[in-house]
């Protein structure tokens, strides 16, 4: 049962909290021992509270899940882990993040609450909708952007990196979305309802005008945020990240891939490879330079 419930707490996804150290690194805090173990502690609640949210998740969609050719075998829809103690391990793990999260800063707590509370309503109604639907997922990436401002002194950082990283996680979620359409075929809107309201070329439309975009912004953070080196050196990243976009779209359209981006950032190379290297190139421009 333990296993079947760390499964259910999805480690796998926790590879997305890692925006809650954009603020520590882009405002040239990493070196800064209280920042970081601040953000590591915020790190490691975050990966509790997304916990609880996929447990009640999987609480709400069982019966939908065992409809599903993938997801008919997480725990709780294959019965390996049974509804009652799915109950009490996510109303336990709530409650601990909570109580921490007040003791770590007060502003934290309210992006945690916020962010289980944006979650549940999605879980119970939003997600049904289409767009919206997309917009709370990338509601989620920001917040937990957010949260790391709010457990640091922050000095530098740029209000563009927001705008970045909801284009970035708008271009994830309607990537996905197409994914399942594509993996679901023509019963898709049985296995998730808000699939009805999606076709591939118009996630198509989506993805193209959302990618564009974020090249596009992030281009301009690179040499107009107050915070990047006057010398514009960090223009240099911006390859790093049209082939991680690119690579991307190669994968959820040829490959067909994309389904759970965070499997891809696990175990894709030439994707891992990109990212390595502008999060190298990132460092060495802003604490080397």
């Amino acid at each position: 049962m333990l296993t079947a419930l760390i499964k259910t707490m999805r480690p796998r996804q926790w590879t997305k909290n890692v925006f809650i150290f954009a603020a520590l690194v882009f405002d040239k805090q990493l070196f800064n021992a209280d920042s970081f173990l601040r953000t590591l502690a915020g790190f490691a609640l975050f990966c509790l509270i997304s916990s609880s949210v996929y447990i009640f998740n999987d609480l709400a969609d069982v019966e939908a899940d065992r409809q599903h050719p993938e997801k008919k075998n997480r725990p709780i829809a294959s019965g390996k882990l049974p509804v009652s103690a799915a109950w009490i391990a996510g109303i336990a793990l709530v409650t601990l993040t909570f109580a921490l999260a007040y003791f770590l800063a007060p502003g934290f707590e309210f992006v945690v609450v916020s962010y289980f509370l944006i979650n549940m309503a999605y879980s119970k109604w939003l997600k049904h909708i289409p767009i919206l639907d997309v917009l709370i997922i990338a509601a989620g990436f920001v917040l937990r952007v957010h949260a790391g401002v709010t457990l640091i002194a922050v000095e530098r950082f740029s209000p563009w990196l927001y705008v970045v990283m909801t284009l970035l996680s708008l271009f994830l979620g309607f990537g996905k979305r197409r994914a399942e359409i594509a993996l679901l075929a023509h019963g898709a809107g049985s296995h998730r309802k808000v699939l009805d309201g999606y076709t591939l070329p118009l996630l198509d439309q989506y993805i193209m005008i959302v990618s564009a975009t974020t090249i596009v912004a992030y281009s301009l953070y690179t040499f107009s945020a107050p915070n990047v080196p006057e010398n514009h050196s960090m223009m240099l990243t911006i390859p790093f990240v049209m082939y991680t976009i690119f690579r991307y779209m190669y994968l959820i359209q040829v490959e067909q891939a994309g389904g759970a981006p965070e499997d891809i950032l696990l175990s894709d190379r030439p994707f891992q490879i990109a990212m390595i290297l502008w999060g190298a190139a990132v460092l060495a421009i802003f604490y080397f330079s």
